[in-house]
């Protein structure tokens, strides 16, 4: 009698399900479509760095920040990502006016993938933050910025990445507080010190020493000095690769945690 042939093993289950990627562009179409219909969103989120570059760059335009470098190519890097941590850390206040409206409720019901729901809010705002970076460096070569291409696309990627990380945690805070009352205090109480500890608008080298040592624990820091690196051409710095290694290394855990609490709430 011949032996009984054993089971073959079943496939396992994919991780990501097969209409993530479909889904993910209807999502971020639908999104895209209302950002572009509102010609004042696209605009009004740009307004501030560009009062800085216009108000506050020509002040700084003879002092000597740093001896390689010029006072644009310190303060545009700082500017672009200042748009992106202000712009997307305040993107949860959308998902909240979806949830009070019960856009949201309506979408829980549909077969789109609960990943896809965030994927596509995030890529939008990415879209939309460096469409705002272009808008911005385009000013600032008017005003006398002069950088190589390659540290101009380099800061475009860093924008877009770290729009991303902080959509996605500005989301998923969104999904776990009930009203704009206690989202904005949550995120004013994150991005202040952000701003004031990374050298967003002046180097942290000029600080006192306790200063820019406290500074190297905001992550944020790294991705400032990636940016200036880039804007005089020095793309094998440390400076870089420590940006590169948090952009990344940020990108990865804010993405994980959006998609716990997107699959965990069921939305």
């Amino acid at each position: 009698m011949s032996p009984r042939p054993s089971p073959r093993p079943s496939p396992r289950p994919s991780p990501l399900p097969s209409s993530l990627f479909p889904d993910t562009a209807l999502i971020f179409g639908r999104y895209a479509r209302q950002t572009l219909s509102s010609k004042f969103q696209v605009l009004f989120g740009v307004l501030m760095p560009l009062l800085f570059l216009f108000f506050f760059g020509p002040l700084l335009t003879d002092l000597p920040l740093d001896p390689k470098t010029d006072s644009w190519q310190i303060l545009v890097p700082g500017l672009l990502l200042q748009l992106a941590l202000l712009g997307a850390s305040f993107a949860g206040f959308s998902l909240l006016i979806e949830k009070q409206t019960g856009v949201l409720e309506r979408m829980r019901v549909t077969p789109v993938s609960r990943l896809a729901l965030l994927l596509g809010r995030v890529l939008r705002d990415a879209a939309l933050f460096v469409f705002q970076a272009v808008l911005l460096v385009l000013a600032a070569l008017v005003m006398g910025l002069r950088a190589p291409l390659g540290g101009v696309l380099v800061g475009f990627a860093f924008v877009g990445v770290l729009a991303a990380a902080l959509a996605s945690l500005s989301y998923a805070l969104a999904m776990n507080v009930s009203t704009p009352q206690e989202f904005g205090p949550v995120i004013n109480a994150l991005t202040m010190p952000a701003m004031l500890l990374s050298g967003l608008v002046l180097p942290m080298t000029l600080a006192p020493g306790w200063l820019d040592l406290l500074s190297h624990l905001v992550p944020l820091r790294f991705l400032v000095d990636a940016v200036r690196a880039g804007y005089v051409g020095d793309y094998a710095s440390a400076a870089m690769l420590y940006g590169v290694l948090t952009a990344a290394a940020l990108a990865a855990v804010s993405l994980t945690v959006g998609a716990r609490v997107f699959r965990g709430a069921d939305a």
